[in-house]
């Protein structure tokens, strides 16, 4: 079953509790938690204190995502009783398989995040090692991009792959996805859709919600 994860980058922090209870009302099935250092991308979001907030005020799992550079030193902070995997970026780990073996250490999904120009290809020794892989359809640090076409070819290869091994991986697909894509997105190969901005920034967010899980359903 496809599952929608809406990102809380787009969230209005002021009453953020209120915003993660409608969606797990809407039925939306994860938050997904953007982590961003101000070095690895060009913008800083929060640390672990948002998640720590959150926790047991929801029975919704966190999908942690570190665009952070040298993520193996805080890793350790984001394990919390709702975090279900943590997420790395390829081109911010000098030991890739060496961080994922540390994610799975604390018992939890460990996943890799690929950029929009980073092949899938960089994967090749590591697919048994994963539990979800991320593709970045907008160039990360920011939310409310424009979405890069060119990330639906990317999808159905990398899906092609899953299922050429047998492999069970998650296919997750963040960045620019709306009402516009995200039906596309969904027959491409995505198990898990992001969306943030076309949640938070809809009148009506918690109905925006449902609509989209109808879709990718």
């Amino acid at each position: 079953m496809k599952k929608l994860a809406p990102s809380i980058l787009s969230a209005d922090f002021s009453v953020l509790g209120e915003q993660v209870n409608m969606l797990e009302k809407a039925g939306a099935d994860m938050l997904h938690i953007d982590v961003m250092d101000g070095c690895f991308v060009p913008n800083i979001s929060f640390g672990s204190v948002i998640p720590e907030c959150l926790e047991g005020k929801t029975k919704l799992p966190f999908d942690i995502h570190l665009m952070i550079n040298e993520p193996d030193r805080f890793i350790k902070d984001f394990m919390f009783e709702n975090t279900e995997c943590i997420s790395v970026h390829v081109e911010a780990c000098t030991h890739l398989h060496r961080t994922l073996q540390l994610i799975k250490s604390f018992g939890v999904g460990a996943g890799v995040v690929l950029n929009p120009a980073t092949p899938i290809s960089c994967l090749d020794y590591l697919m048994n090692d994963i539990d979800r892989v991320t593709i970045m359809t907008v160039n990360p640090g920011f939310g409310g991009q424009k979405f890069i076409s060119q990330g639906i070819e990317k999808i159905s290869d990398l899906a092609a792959i899953k299922n050429a091994l047998g492999l069970t991986f998650d296919i997750v697909v963040d960045g620019g996805i709306n009402e516009e894509n995200i039906a596309e997105v969904a027959k491409a190969g995505a198990d898990i859709l992001v969306t943030g901005s076309a949640v938070f920034n809809s009148q009506d967010p918690e109905n925006k919600v449902k609509n989209f899980i109808e879709v990718i359903r």
